[in-house]
C-alpha cells in the first residue's frame, strides 16, 4: 500500500526537503500551506492545498483524505505579527488534532522549537521544566503551548504524537533572510556586512539530517509521545561559523561588534541530542564543514 502523508508548511525550507524525500519514496503526498510554492521548490506529483490552519471551518473541509502520516511544519514566519504567530503555531494545531482525533494515523508529528526552554541552561535535556509563562516571545509561548497541549492529547487519548525540539537547521534551497544563506550571499557578493561580535554559542544541524530523523520517527514506535530534541550536538560560535564560511568563498568582510545584541539574547543555545540517538537511533550524519561547502554550492549556482 502506498503511504499517504500530509505535510503542513510543505511549501517551506523543511516542508520541501520533506516532500521531496517522500516523493523519492513513492509516497502520496499533500501539502497544505498559507501559498503556493515558490518557483525552486515545486516539487513534480504533489497536491498542493491553499488554507489558513488557523480557519477551522475551512480546514475540515480542505481535509477529507485518510493519512498515515501528519507533518506539522506549519507557523506564520514573521512574528512581530503576534496575532498570526499565535493562530497559526497553536490555534492551527489544536485545529489539526480535532481533525485526526476522529481518524485513524500512525504518527503526528510536530516541529517544536528550541525557544520552548527559554532561559534554561544549556545543554538542553528534555526533562527541563518548560514554563510559557517565563516566555518572552508570542512564538515560544505558542510553540510550548501546542506542546503542552498535544502531551495532554496524548495522555488523555492516546493520539499518536511527536515532539522534535529543532535547534537550527541549514542547508540548500533555504530562505534567503537566514543566518547561514545571509553569510554566504555577503561573501559571495564580497560585501562588508555588519555583525554583532559572534559569541553566541549556537547549534547548527543540515536539514537532511532533520529530515532523517523524521522518518525515524515514523519508523520507531518508541518516539511516540515524547519531546526529542534535534540539533547536530556540536554547538559553534556564531563568528567561528562566519569565518569559516569566509574561508571556504575565500572573500567577504564581516564587521564584528557592529550589532549590538537584544537585551534578552541567550548566548548559549544547544542541545544533548542522548534522546534522540537512544529513542529512535538517530544522529546527524553530515559534518558542518560539508554541509557548509554543498550549502555554499547551491546559492553560488542560484543566488
Amino acid at each position: 500500500m502506498t503511504k499517504k502523508i500530509l505535510i503542513i508548511g510543505g511549501t517551506g525550507f523543511i516542508g520541501y526537503h520533506l516532500a521531496s524525500q517522500c516523493i523519492k519514496k513513492r509516497w502520496n503526498v499533500t501539502s497544505i500551506s498559507s501559498k503556493l510554492p515558490k518557483k525552486s521548490r515545486i516539487v513534480p506529483k504533489i497536491k498542493y492545498i491553499i488554507c489558513d490552519i488557523a480557519n477551522k471551518n475551512l480546514l475540515k473541509k480542505k481535509v477529507n483524505k485518510p493519512f498515515d502520516y501528519v507533518v506539522n511544519l506549519g507557523g506564520y514566519v514573521d512574528h512581530s505579527n503576534k496575532k498570526k504567530t499565535y493562530n497559526s503555531h497553536f490555534i492551527g494545531c489544536k485545529n489539526l488534532t480535532e481533525i485526526f482525533l476522529k481518524k485513524k494515523i500512525k504518527v503526528f508529528l510536530q516541529m517544536g522549537s528550541s525557544v520552548e526552554y527559554g532561559f534554561n541552561k544549556s545543554p538542553h535535556s528534555e526533562k527541563m521544566v518548560c514554563n510559557v509563562a517565563k516566555l518572552n516571545s508570542v512564538y515560544g509561548k505558542s510553540k510550548l503551548k501546542a506542546t503542552n497541549y498535544l502531551l495532554n492529547l496524548f495522555k488523555k487519548k492516546k493520539f499518536p504524537v511527536v515532539i522534535l525540539r529543532l535547534y537550527l537547521a541549514y542547508g540548500p534551497n533555504q530562505d534567503i533572510n537566514r543566518f547561514i544563506p545571509i553569510i554566504i550571499n555577503g561573501c559571495l557578493k564580497n560585501q562588508k556586512f555588519p555583525t554583532s561580535l559572534g559569541n553566541q554559542l549556537r547549534d547548527f544541524v543540515h536539514v537532511s539530517d532533520v529530515i532523517k530523523a523524521i522518518f525515524k520517527c515514523f519508523e520507531e514506535n518508541t518516539a511516540i509521545g515524547e519531546i526529542i530534541n534535534i540539533g547536530s550536538g556540536k554547538p559553534r560560535t556564531l563568528k567561528q561559523i562566519i569565518l569559516s564560511i569566509r574561508k571556504s568563498i575565500g572573500q567577504g568582510k564581516p564587521l564584528f561588534g557592529k550589532v549590538k545584541l537584544r537585551k534578552d539574547e541567550i548566548l548559549k543555545l544547544y542541545p544533548s541530542i542522548n534522546k534522540a540517538k537512544k529513542k529512535i537511533q538517530w544522529t546527524p550524519k553530515i559534518q558542518f564543514n560539508k554541509g557548509v561547502k554543498d550549502t555554499i554550492y547551491y546559492y553560488k549556482k542560484n543566488l
